[in-house]
Protein backbone atom coordinates (compact mmCIF):
# COMPACT_ATOMS: atom_id res chain seq x y z
CA UNK A 1 0.00 0.00 0.00
CA UNK A 2 1.68 3.03 -1.56
CA UNK A 3 0.81 6.31 1.28
CA UNK A 4 1.92 8.68 -1.28
CA UNK A 5 0.36 7.48 -3.95
CA UNK A 6 -2.72 7.18 -2.72
CA UNK A 7 -2.65 10.83 -1.00
CA UNK A 8 -1.56 12.16 -4.69
CA UNK A 9 -4.83 10.30 -6.13
CA UNK A 10 -6.79 11.71 -3.63
CA UNK A 11 -5.94 15.27 -4.62
CA UNK A 12 -6.39 14.21 -8.55
CA UNK A 13 -9.52 13.19 -8.00
CA UNK A 14 -10.74 15.94 -6.20
CA UNK A 15 -9.50 18.51 -7.84
CA UNK A 16 -10.87 16.90 -11.44
CA UNK A 17 -14.11 17.32 -9.53
CA UNK A 18 -12.94 21.01 -8.85
CA UNK A 19 -13.54 20.28 -5.03
CA UNK A 20 -11.79 22.59 -2.23
CA UNK A 21 -10.56 20.46 0.87
CA UNK A 22 -12.59 22.59 2.75
CA UNK A 23 -15.64 21.17 0.42
CA UNK A 24 -14.49 17.52 0.62
CA UNK A 25 -13.68 17.73 4.40
CA UNK A 26 -17.47 19.05 5.01
CA UNK A 27 -19.01 16.40 2.84
CA UNK A 28 -16.89 13.79 5.07
CA UNK A 29 -17.26 15.11 8.45
CA UNK A 30 -13.73 15.76 9.02
CA UNK A 31 -11.55 19.02 8.85
CA UNK A 32 -9.55 20.58 6.41
CA UNK A 33 -6.52 19.87 7.64
CA UNK A 34 -7.23 16.08 7.60
CA UNK A 35 -7.76 16.31 3.84
CA UNK A 36 -4.10 18.23 3.59
CA UNK A 37 -2.66 15.01 5.62
CA UNK A 38 -4.04 12.88 2.94
CA UNK A 39 -3.40 14.29 0.13
CA UNK A 40 0.56 14.86 1.71
CA UNK A 41 1.00 10.96 2.48
CA UNK A 42 1.44 12.02 6.41
CA UNK A 43 -1.59 9.57 7.46
CA UNK A 44 -3.69 7.61 5.73
CA UNK A 45 -7.84 7.27 6.47
CA UNK A 46 -9.39 5.32 8.68
CA UNK A 47 -10.92 2.40 7.39
CA UNK A 48 -14.43 3.58 8.28
CA UNK A 49 -14.03 6.65 6.27
CA UNK A 50 -12.84 4.52 2.85
CA UNK A 51 -16.66 4.04 1.49
CA UNK A 52 -17.66 7.85 1.93
CA UNK A 53 -14.26 9.10 0.40
CA UNK A 54 -15.08 6.65 -2.85
CA UNK A 55 -18.14 7.50 -2.85
CA UNK A 56 -17.48 11.41 -3.41
CA UNK A 57 -14.72 11.23 -5.32
CA UNK A 58 -16.65 8.57 -7.59
CA UNK A 59 -13.87 5.68 -7.35
CA UNK A 60 -14.28 2.31 -5.86
CA UNK A 61 -12.64 1.21 -2.73
CA UNK A 62 -10.06 -0.73 -5.10
CA UNK A 63 -8.85 2.23 -6.81
CA UNK A 64 -8.57 4.36 -3.72
CA UNK A 65 -6.49 1.64 -2.53
CA UNK A 66 -4.32 1.06 -6.18
CA UNK A 67 -3.94 4.93 -5.61
CA UNK A 68 -5.02 4.78 -9.81
CA UNK A 69 -7.50 4.03 -11.67
CA UNK A 70 -8.26 0.37 -12.96
CA UNK A 71 -9.42 -1.30 -16.14
CA UNK A 72 -11.83 -4.24 -15.95
CA UNK A 73 -8.88 -6.47 -17.57
CA UNK A 74 -6.38 -5.55 -14.30
CA UNK A 75 -9.25 -5.09 -11.44
CA UNK A 76 -9.47 -8.76 -9.78
CA UNK A 77 -5.74 -8.69 -10.03
CA UNK A 78 -5.79 -5.64 -8.16
CA UNK A 79 -7.89 -6.46 -6.16
CA UNK A 80 -6.47 -9.22 -4.54
CA UNK A 81 -3.02 -7.36 -4.55
CA UNK A 82 -5.04 -4.41 -2.40
CA UNK A 83 -6.48 -7.05 -0.14
CA UNK A 84 -2.78 -8.44 0.66
CA UNK A 85 -1.19 -5.11 1.40
CA UNK A 86 -4.28 -4.51 3.70
CA UNK A 87 -3.40 -7.07 5.81
CA UNK A 88 -0.19 -6.15 5.87
CA UNK A 89 -0.55 -2.80 6.73
CA UNK A 90 -3.37 -3.68 9.09
CA UNK A 91 -0.94 -5.76 10.69
CA UNK A 92 1.94 -3.36 10.54
CA UNK A 93 -0.51 -0.95 12.74
CA UNK A 94 -1.21 -3.28 15.45
CA UNK A 95 2.25 -4.01 15.88
CA UNK A 96 3.12 -0.52 15.82
CA UNK A 97 0.65 0.04 18.69
CA UNK A 98 1.75 -3.40 20.43
CA UNK A 99 5.08 -1.25 20.38
CA UNK A 100 3.84 1.79 21.58
CA UNK A 101 2.32 0.45 24.32
CA UNK A 102 5.12 -1.91 25.51
CA UNK A 103 7.14 0.93 25.56
CA UNK A 104 4.72 3.00 27.89
CA UNK A 105 4.25 -0.25 30.05
CA UNK A 106 8.36 -0.30 30.06
CA UNK A 107 9.14 3.22 30.90
CA UNK A 108 5.82 3.46 33.78
CA UNK A 109 7.40 -0.05 35.15
CA UNK A 110 10.76 2.05 35.24
CA UNK A 111 9.08 5.44 36.66
CA UNK A 112 7.46 3.56 39.42
CA UNK A 113 10.74 1.89 40.57
CA UNK A 114 12.70 5.43 40.44
CA UNK A 115 9.45 6.96 42.60
CA UNK A 116 9.64 4.37 45.18
CA UNK A 117 13.51 4.28 45.63
CA UNK A 118 12.88 7.79 46.02
CA UNK A 119 9.68 9.17 47.99
CA UNK A 120 9.75 6.54 50.21
CA UNK A 121 11.97 5.99 53.18
CA UNK A 122 14.32 2.97 52.98
CA UNK A 123 12.55 1.50 55.82
CA UNK A 124 9.20 1.63 54.38
CA UNK A 125 7.74 -1.50 53.08
CA UNK A 126 5.71 1.05 50.64
CA UNK A 127 9.23 0.90 48.65
CA UNK A 128 9.79 -2.40 48.03
CA UNK A 129 6.43 -2.97 47.15
CA UNK A 130 6.26 -0.57 44.83
CA UNK A 131 9.64 -1.40 43.10
CA UNK A 132 8.20 -4.78 42.68
CA UNK A 133 5.31 -3.43 41.24
CA UNK A 134 7.30 -1.58 38.86
CA UNK A 135 9.33 -4.62 37.88
CA UNK A 136 6.31 -6.75 37.19
CA UNK A 137 4.40 -3.64 34.84
CA UNK A 138 7.97 -2.86 33.03
CA UNK A 139 8.08 -7.01 32.42
CA UNK A 140 4.65 -6.88 30.99
CA UNK A 141 6.33 -4.31 28.73
CA UNK A 142 8.63 -6.46 27.50
CA UNK A 143 6.48 -9.97 27.06
CA UNK A 144 4.95 -7.28 24.84
CA UNK A 145 7.80 -6.28 22.66
CA UNK A 146 9.41 -10.00 22.93
CA UNK A 147 7.79 -11.35 19.43
CA UNK A 148 10.95 -14.54 19.77
CA UNK A 149 8.63 -17.15 17.72
CA UNK A 150 10.14 -20.08 19.89
CA UNK A 151 7.98 -20.31 22.98
CA UNK A 152 10.31 -21.76 25.35
CA UNK A 153 13.24 -19.38 24.48
CA UNK A 154 10.76 -16.36 24.97
CA UNK A 155 9.71 -17.54 28.55
CA UNK A 156 13.68 -17.74 29.53
CA UNK A 157 14.38 -14.44 28.30
CA UNK A 158 11.19 -13.43 29.84
CA UNK A 159 11.96 -14.83 33.55
CA UNK A 160 15.83 -13.90 32.88
CA UNK A 161 14.65 -9.90 32.56
CA UNK A 162 12.76 -10.42 35.73
CA UNK A 163 15.39 -12.17 38.19
CA UNK A 164 18.21 -10.17 36.55
CA UNK A 165 15.91 -6.69 37.35
CA UNK A 166 15.27 -7.97 40.71
CA UNK A 167 18.97 -8.83 41.61
CA UNK A 168 19.90 -4.95 40.48
CA UNK A 169 17.50 -3.69 42.47
CA UNK A 170 18.86 -5.47 45.18
CA UNK A 171 22.05 -4.57 44.56
CA UNK A 172 20.79 -0.74 44.00
CA UNK A 173 19.84 -1.27 48.00
CA UNK A 174 22.49 -2.72 49.46
CA UNK A 175 24.60 0.00 48.15
CA UNK A 176 22.42 2.82 49.22
CA UNK A 177 22.57 0.77 52.90
CA UNK A 178 26.52 0.46 52.52
CA UNK A 179 27.36 4.09 51.29
CA UNK A 180 24.27 6.14 53.29
CA UNK A 181 24.06 3.76 56.30
CA UNK A 182 20.17 3.17 56.37
CA UNK A 183 18.23 0.38 56.27
CA UNK A 184 17.57 -1.85 53.72
CA UNK A 185 14.43 -2.05 51.05
CA UNK A 186 14.16 -5.12 50.76
CA UNK A 187 14.75 -6.97 53.86
CA UNK A 188 12.42 -10.14 54.43
CA UNK A 189 12.34 -9.75 58.00
CA UNK A 190 12.45 -7.13 60.63
CA UNK A 191 13.52 -8.11 64.45
CA UNK A 192 13.38 -5.76 67.24
CA UNK A 193 15.03 -5.94 70.60
CA UNK A 194 16.36 -3.20 73.43
CA UNK A 195 18.99 -1.71 71.68
CA UNK A 196 18.87 -3.21 68.27
CA UNK A 197 17.23 -3.39 64.39
CA UNK A 198 18.01 -6.44 62.69
CA UNK A 199 17.02 -6.68 58.83
CA UNK A 200 17.37 -9.69 57.09
CA UNK A 201 17.84 -9.22 53.59
CA UNK A 202 18.84 -11.34 50.67
CA UNK A 203 22.86 -12.13 50.94
CA UNK A 204 23.22 -10.77 53.80
CA UNK A 205 21.76 -8.79 57.46
CA UNK A 206 21.63 -5.33 58.57
CA UNK A 207 22.17 -4.37 62.37
CA UNK A 208 20.79 -1.04 63.37
CA UNK A 209 22.35 -0.13 67.10
CA UNK A 210 21.47 2.51 69.31
CA UNK A 211 18.36 3.50 66.88
CA UNK A 212 16.99 6.25 67.14
CA UNK A 213 19.63 8.03 69.28
CA UNK A 214 22.41 10.73 68.44
CA UNK A 215 24.85 7.72 68.56
CA UNK A 216 22.47 5.20 65.85
CA UNK A 217 25.10 3.06 63.36
CA UNK A 218 24.69 0.16 61.47
CA UNK A 219 26.70 -2.84 60.88
CA UNK A 220 26.86 -4.38 57.08
CA UNK A 221 27.21 -8.14 57.76
CA UNK A 222 27.39 -9.60 54.12
CA UNK A 223 29.33 -12.88 55.42
CA UNK A 224 26.73 -13.41 58.24
CA UNK A 225 29.06 -14.16 61.13
CA UNK A 226 27.01 -11.83 63.70
CA UNK A 227 23.95 -12.84 65.98
CA UNK A 228 22.39 -10.84 68.59
CA UNK A 229 25.09 -12.15 71.52
CA UNK A 230 28.32 -11.27 69.37
CA UNK A 231 27.22 -8.21 67.50
CA UNK A 232 29.74 -4.96 68.25
CA UNK A 233 27.26 -3.30 70.64
CA UNK A 234 28.58 -0.14 72.37
CA UNK A 235 26.99 3.34 73.67
CA UNK A 236 28.59 5.97 70.89
CA UNK A 237 28.33 6.26 66.69
CA UNK A 238 30.90 3.08 66.14
CA UNK A 239 31.40 4.11 62.73
CA UNK A 240 33.18 6.80 64.02
CA UNK A 241 34.71 5.63 66.86
CA UNK A 242 35.68 2.12 66.03
CA UNK A 243 39.38 1.15 65.92
CA UNK A 244 39.44 1.22 62.60
CA UNK A 245 38.91 4.46 62.00
CA UNK A 246 40.82 6.42 64.77
CA UNK A 247 43.73 4.59 63.84
CA UNK A 248 44.57 6.43 60.93
CA UNK A 249 45.01 9.23 63.47
CA UNK A 250 47.89 8.05 64.84
CA UNK A 251 51.08 9.71 66.12
CA UNK A 252 54.14 9.87 67.88
CA UNK A 253 53.76 13.12 69.04
CA UNK A 254 51.67 15.97 70.04
CA UNK A 255 51.87 19.18 68.20
CA UNK A 256 49.68 18.04 64.93
CA UNK A 257 46.68 20.23 65.99
CA UNK A 258 44.60 18.88 62.60
CA UNK A 259 45.45 15.53 63.57
CA UNK A 260 44.76 15.71 67.22
CA UNK A 261 41.35 17.43 65.99
CA UNK A 262 40.50 14.84 63.66
CA UNK A 263 41.08 12.19 66.41
CA UNK A 264 38.71 13.62 68.87
CA UNK A 265 35.87 14.51 66.46
CA UNK A 266 35.66 10.70 65.68
CA UNK A 267 35.43 10.04 69.84
CA UNK A 268 32.33 10.17 71.94
CA UNK A 269 31.17 13.72 73.27
CA UNK A 270 32.39 15.30 70.36
CA UNK A 271 28.58 15.20 68.90
CA UNK A 272 28.09 18.35 71.63
CA UNK A 273 31.19 20.64 70.21
CA UNK A 274 34.67 21.48 71.45
CA UNK A 275 37.64 23.38 71.74
CA UNK A 276 41.34 21.90 72.55
CA UNK A 277 44.42 23.25 74.21
CA UNK A 278 47.81 21.44 74.16
CA UNK A 279 50.37 21.77 77.29
CA UNK A 280 53.89 21.11 75.52
CA UNK A 281 55.67 21.84 78.95
CA UNK A 282 53.75 19.14 80.41
CA UNK A 283 52.85 17.07 77.50
CA UNK A 284 48.93 17.23 78.39
CA UNK A 285 45.95 17.67 76.33
CA UNK A 286 42.48 19.89 77.66
CA UNK A 287 39.13 19.02 75.70
CA UNK A 288 36.92 21.81 76.64
CA UNK A 289 32.94 20.45 75.73
CA UNK A 290 30.62 22.75 75.28
CA UNK A 291 28.14 20.53 77.73
CA UNK A 292 27.01 20.37 81.35
CA UNK A 293 28.94 16.78 82.43
CA UNK A 294 25.51 16.18 83.97
CA UNK A 295 23.93 16.32 80.77
CA UNK A 296 25.69 13.10 79.47
CA UNK A 297 25.39 11.18 82.34
CA UNK A 298 22.77 8.81 81.55
CA UNK A 299 23.58 5.23 81.14
CA UNK A 300 27.02 5.85 82.51
CA UNK A 301 27.56 7.20 79.45
CA UNK A 302 30.08 9.98 80.56
CA UNK A 303 32.00 7.76 82.25
CA UNK A 304 32.19 4.95 79.47
CA UNK A 305 32.93 8.34 77.03
CA UNK A 306 35.90 9.51 79.28
CA UNK A 307 37.58 5.80 79.62
CA UNK A 308 36.86 5.28 75.77
CA UNK A 309 38.59 8.80 75.17
CA UNK A 310 41.35 8.63 77.41
CA UNK A 311 42.15 5.02 76.37
CA UNK A 312 42.25 6.23 72.66
CA UNK A 313 44.26 8.96 73.22
CA UNK A 314 46.70 7.39 74.79
CA UNK A 315 47.30 4.60 72.75
CA UNK A 316 47.00 6.62 69.35
CA UNK A 317 49.39 9.38 70.65
CA UNK A 318 52.44 8.46 72.32
CA UNK A 319 53.77 10.93 74.23
CA UNK A 320 50.67 12.45 75.73
CA UNK A 321 51.05 12.45 79.76
CA UNK A 322 47.85 13.34 80.80
CA UNK A 323 43.97 15.20 79.13
CA UNK A 324 41.73 17.22 81.58
CA UNK A 325 38.16 17.12 80.33
CA UNK A 326 36.80 20.40 80.98
CA UNK A 327 32.70 20.32 81.08
CA UNK A 328 31.02 23.85 81.97
CA UNK A 329 30.63 22.77 85.52
CA UNK A 330 33.50 19.84 86.47
CA UNK A 331 36.40 18.62 84.95
CA UNK A 332 38.26 15.32 85.13
CA UNK A 333 41.84 15.05 84.69
CA UNK A 334 43.57 11.42 84.30
CA UNK A 335 47.32 10.40 84.14
CA UNK A 336 48.81 7.84 81.34
CA UNK A 337 50.92 6.78 84.56
CA UNK A 338 47.60 5.90 86.41
CA UNK A 339 45.61 4.24 83.53
CA UNK A 340 49.04 1.93 83.01
CA UNK A 341 49.01 0.98 87.18
CA UNK A 342 44.91 0.82 87.33
CA UNK A 343 43.55 -0.35 84.02
CA UNK A 344 43.28 -4.25 83.13
CA UNK A 345 45.21 -5.39 79.90
CA UNK A 346 46.37 -1.65 79.20
CA UNK A 347 49.53 -2.96 77.85
CA UNK A 348 48.31 -5.42 75.72
CA UNK A 349 46.20 -3.15 73.51
CA UNK A 350 48.71 -2.84 70.55
CA UNK A 351 46.03 -4.50 67.60
CA UNK A 352 42.69 -3.89 66.39
CA UNK A 353 41.41 -7.10 68.28
CA UNK A 354 42.77 -6.65 71.54
CA UNK A 355 41.56 -2.52 71.25
CA UNK A 356 38.05 -4.29 70.98
CA UNK A 357 38.47 -7.34 73.55
CA UNK A 358 39.90 -5.01 76.52
CA UNK A 359 38.37 -1.40 75.54
CA UNK A 360 34.86 -1.08 73.51
CA UNK A 361 33.39 -4.93 74.58
CA UNK A 362 34.26 -3.25 78.12
CA UNK A 363 32.26 -0.06 77.41
CA UNK A 364 28.84 -2.14 78.35
CA UNK A 365 29.74 -3.25 81.40
CA UNK A 366 28.64 -1.27 83.99
CA UNK A 367 30.29 -2.45 86.95
CA UNK A 368 33.79 -2.21 84.97
CA UNK A 369 32.85 0.78 84.37
CA UNK A 370 31.98 2.57 87.57
CA UNK A 371 35.26 0.13 89.60
CA UNK A 372 37.64 1.77 87.17
CA UNK A 373 36.76 4.77 86.23
CA UNK A 374 36.80 6.02 90.19
CA UNK A 375 40.14 4.60 90.16
CA UNK A 376 41.45 6.36 86.87
CA UNK A 377 39.82 10.04 87.22
CA UNK A 378 40.39 12.03 89.72
CA UNK A 379 37.72 13.44 91.60
CA UNK A 380 35.55 16.19 90.58
CA UNK A 381 36.06 19.62 91.42
CA UNK A 382 34.29 22.68 90.66
CA UNK A 383 35.88 25.32 87.84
Amino acid sequence: MNQEKIGKFISKCRKDLKMTQTELAEKLGVSDKTISNWENARCMPDLSIYKPLCDVLDITINELMSGEKINEENYQEKLEENIIDTINYTTKIVLNKDKIISEILFVIGLAIIFIAFTIFPSESSWGSIYSIIGVIISLIGVIKFNKIKNNILRILLNITYFILTLLALVIIDFTNVYLNNLPPRFSYLKETGDKMIIYRAPFYNVYRINYNTKNEYYIIDTKKEYNEDNIPIVPFNRNKTAYKNIIKYQNKYLGDNSNTGNLISNLPLSEHGYVFEIDFTNLGLIINYHVTDWYVKENLYLEKALIYNTISIFHLIENVDYITYNFTANSYKVTKDKVKEVYPNYNEIKKEEKFNTYVEKRMEDNYFIEKYFEKMFEENKEQ
